[in-house]
């Protein structure tokens, strides 16, 4: 269900929101208006819905008729928020969910069985690395996780009861790429379906779907939102996967995202290609000179050619993103006196913010991790994660070289 734009002539195509450019999709798409034709989409606070007759109650209870029934199943706000979501991602069917970990857990636990086997990269949140590594093996779901660079290790991993794989990319901190496009030939070729997190990237400069992927998960916290307001998750995909697997699995289980929160949501897609493309535009000059400063041992960052993997970057993102990883020298001792000395960018563990946003992986969103798994994925104690905002891109470079000159 979405709105016709006023003023659209006889172009039957006005009226398409599948024929819309992404930055129309992301204002007008989805939208449901009420009879007061209300400009700003409408946000629905109600638990439940009204019947006009008990017949009525009963033939939605048996998807007989279509129509809302209680609010942790479906809502009007939440519905607009995931088909303009939807039609971003061009993907058949989209659920939300309440955060962006809700989101990694309905899609693979709605899919996966015990008996089951999931390859995933090991360069994962620590969060998403702690449902394949824990929660999957305690249901009897056998679980492996591999170098996803490496793809002979994905060819080597998977077995015949491998039914799904799993891997972020770029992945957090350390911005390794995962070939979308091989990974699902082989994926595909031993019938395992392929889940891919595409929170680093957004929707705005990866197209995981068009690579192959049969599932693509956000944490709409991030860029989605981008402002810091609220927790959000989406999970996209085709409406067989939602209709047979995920959309029963959130009905009985409840990860449902509030109305609120997905109003809020809606608010940040009409505005997220002017931020992303900003964010990277100031990634790429705080990147560039991070790279020449000698107080920095080491830079990641996916929008400049020295990273280990830019040609792979080049063919299959459409932009650099917006987070910058890079390593002090002196370990964990030098990097917090950064991040203390720092002015305008602020100390916190989330990212795809307006406000610049620096955290230290080994010791907050990594901190779970075994010392020698760290060291496996590259997680120095030096290292440091900074997620660029919108602030001016003059004035975090001199930020960060006013702590940098406290690291000595």
């Amino acid at each position: 269900m979405t709105s016709k734009p006023a003023n659209s002539g006889s172009n039957p195509e006005a009226h398409n929101p599948e024929a819309w450019a992404p930055a129309t999709r992301l204002v007008h798409g989805g939208t449901l208006r009420s009879q007061f034709g209300e400009t700003s989409e409408a946000l629905f606070l109600t638990q439940g819905y009204v019947y006009d007759s008990a017949e009525q109650a009963e033939a939605r209870f048996k998807n007989e008729e279509p129509g809302y029934q209680y609010s942790r199943f479906a809502n009007p706000t939440v519905t607009m928020f995931e088909e303009r979501l939807r039609l971003l991602e061009g993907a058949e069917a989209c659920r939300a969910t309440a955060t962006g970990m809700a989101a990694v857990t309905a899609a693979l636990m709605s899919y996966l069985n015990a008996g089951d086997h999931v390859v995933a990269a090991r360069a994962l949140f620590g969060s998403c690395r702690y449902i394949v590594e824990d929660l999957c093996p305690r249901y009897g779901i056998a679980a492996t996780l591999i170098d996803g660079t490496d793809l002979a290790a994905w060819k080597a991993a998977i077995t015949p009861k491998t039914k799904a794989v799993f891997f972020e990319t770029p992945a957090n901190p350390t911005l390794d790429l995962v070939d979308i496009k091989a990974v699902s030939e082989i994926a595909h070729e031993a019938g395992a379906m392929v889940f891919v997190d595409n929170v680093f990237a957004t929707p705005m400069l990866q197209r995981p779907l068009e690579l192959g992927a049969d599932v693509v998960i956000y944490s709409a916290t991030k860029h989605i939102d981008g402002q810091g307001r609220c927790l959000g998750g989406a999970v996209l995909g085709t409406q067989k996967f939602v209709d047979d697997h995920l959309s029963v699995f959130i009905r009985q289980t409840g990860p449902s995202i509030s109305p609120f929160n997905a109003w809020v949501l809606l608010k940040g897609l009409e505005t997220l290609p002017l931020r992303v493309k900003a964010q990277c535009e100031n990634a790429r000059l705080v990147a560039d000179h991070l790279a020449g400063h000698r107080g920095v041992a080491k830079v990641l960052f996916p929008g400049r050619d020295d990273h280990p993997q830019a040609d792979l970057v080049r063919a299959q993102m459409l932009g650099s993103g917006q987070v910058v990883t890079f390593c002090v020298h002196g370990g964990k001792q030098e990097a917090f006196r950064l991040l203390n000395a720092l002015h305008i960018i602020k100390i916190s563990n989330n990212l795809g913010d307006a406000k610049s946003l620096v955290t230290h992986p080994a010791t907050t969103t990594h901190q779970r991790l075994k010392p020698e798994a760290r060291a496996e994925l590259g997680i120095t104690d030096g290292m440091i994660r900074l997620s660029v905002g919108l602030e001016d891109a003059g004035d975090l470079i001199g930020d960060l070289d006013r702590a940098l000159a406290a690291v000595g």
